[in-house]
């Protein structure tokens, strides 16, 4: 059993930036796929990135060129670097691995 655990969501003003944690409690150095999705009110679940290894990434198109997906084997833990943040990026974000779910954290971007 993995666990997943996101951090680094909140508050966050239009153009600015934050950055997502997902810390896995096992080893990630498996893994082959990491996946960001998020869900804003009243909306679908989407996908956001791909992490597919050995530097391969792709974005869906309203993030890409402002989003940035990462990972640290050595620390168990995969990063979404996010940056020129809209007020459309305003959801909850998910990460995803091996088949698990991270429990969702809030990222809000308004004046």
């Amino acid at each position: 059993q993995v666990q997943l655990v996101e951090s680094g969501g909140g508050l966050a003003q239009p153009g600015g930036s934050l950055r997502l944690s997902c810390a896995a409690s096992g080893s990630i150095s498996s893994v082959s796929v990491v996946d960001w999705y998020r869900q804003a009110p009243g909306k679908q679940r989407e996908w956001v990135a791909v992490d597919a290894g050995s530097g391969s990434t792709s974005y869906t198109d309203s993030v890409e060129g402002r989003f940035t997906i990462s990972r640290d084997n050595a620390k168990n833990t995969a990063y979404l670097q996010m940056d020129n943040l809209k007020p459309e990026d305003t959801a909850v974000y998910y990460c995803t691995m091996a088949g698990y779910w991270g429990q969702g954290i809030q990222v809000t971007v308004s004046t």
